[in-house]
């Protein structure tokens, strides 16, 4: 952090991101709540669950940033999904310093007993590198 053309992270602590390239590069991870510890009956009463997420681009270059986040059954079917418009940097425009999204899920209903959590983007000049969006300090918290 914070790399070239970049912005120093607000949380101390939190040395590296994850940086795209000219092509849409994306990052999944799917969380098994049983494997984590919880119940299903834990699960079952609906706990919030709250995503965070942070991106930046580069001053000397735009930058796309996308999110999907689902809450998914046991047969990894989406129960509920939260997936805004993607965000473009411009630095001619925008700051491109550190932003967060954050978004809390309830009353989805039973049967969660996973989450798939993707973000990313890309760069909007298709440099050849890594001048796309920077992601870090990813979170999900389950409020049981």
């Amino acid at each position: 952090m914070p790399g070239d053309c970049g912005f120093e992270f607000c949380t101390e602590g939190v040395t590296k991101y994850f940086a795209t390239s000219f092509e849409l590069c994306l990052k999944r991870q799917v969380i098994d709540l049983l494997a984590e510890g919880y119940s299903s009956g834990q699960l079952d009463t609906q706990p919030a669950v709250t995503v965070e997420d942070w991106y930046c681009g580069r001053t000397d270059c735009g930058c796309t940033y996308q999110i999907t986040v689902c809450l998914l059954d046991e047969n990894h079917e989406v129960i509920q999904e939260f997936k805004p418009e993607p965000v473009t940097l411009d630095p001619d425009c925008d700051d491109c310093s550190w932003k967060q999204v954050s978004h809390t899920f309830s009353d989805y209903g039973p049967g969660m007993r996973l989450i798939s959590f993707e973000h990313g983007g890309q760069d909007t000049k298709f440099w050849d590198g890594w001048f796309g969006v920077r992601v870090t300090g990813s979170s999900v918290t389950v409020e049981v």
